[in-house]
């Protein structure tokens, strides 16, 4: 057995897990109760596949400007290195079935959208990196699993 990292995605055995999914990764209580729910999101199969980076970035600004739009106290959604998914950090919910709902929304917006947000020399600091067609594609293939979001391990 590997010794036990600090960090929990290095300790999930990225060869079990088939995605497309929605994992619960941890929670953290700060001193005055609140709590911090971290989603791992993954739209690609860890080392079979992985997002072009155009299509990405663009994604990501997408969602982290609609994702707010259908759910509170979204702290955080930011884009693995690895390009196979986001993190998602929301602060005092824990409704999965609220999360799966908004990531649905949110993607569905994706699609919808006529331009990215925030992509300019002023708002982005890799502007000329962006693919409107990418991020739809990317969000049309998750939202074509939507019924596999909960199953996280390969059976």
């Amino acid at each position: 057995m590997a010794q036990k990292m600090n960090v929990e995605s290095f300790n999930l055995d990225h060869t079990k897990v088939e995605a497309p999914y929605v994992r619960l990764v941890g929670v953290t209580s700060g001193s005055n109760g609140d709590k911090v729910y971290k989603y791992d999101i993954r739209f690609k199969q860890p080392n079979k596949a992985h997002m072009d980076m155009s299509g990405l970035h663009s994604i990501e600004h997408l969602m982290a400007e609609n994702i707010r739009n259908h759910m509170d106290n979204v702290l955080d959604i930011g884009p693995m290195g690895c390009q196979t998914g986001f993190y998602l950090s929301i602060l005092n919910n824990d409704n999965y079935d609220q999360v799966l709902h908004a990531l649905d929304k949110t993607l569905h917006d994706v699609l919808e959208a006529t331009e990215v947000p925030a992509c300019n020399e002023v708002q982005c600091g890799w502007a000329a990196n962006h693919s409107l067609d990418g991020a739809q594609n990317i969000a049309r293939e998750m939202l074509e699993k939507r019924d596999e979001w909960h199953q996280v391990f390969a059976e």
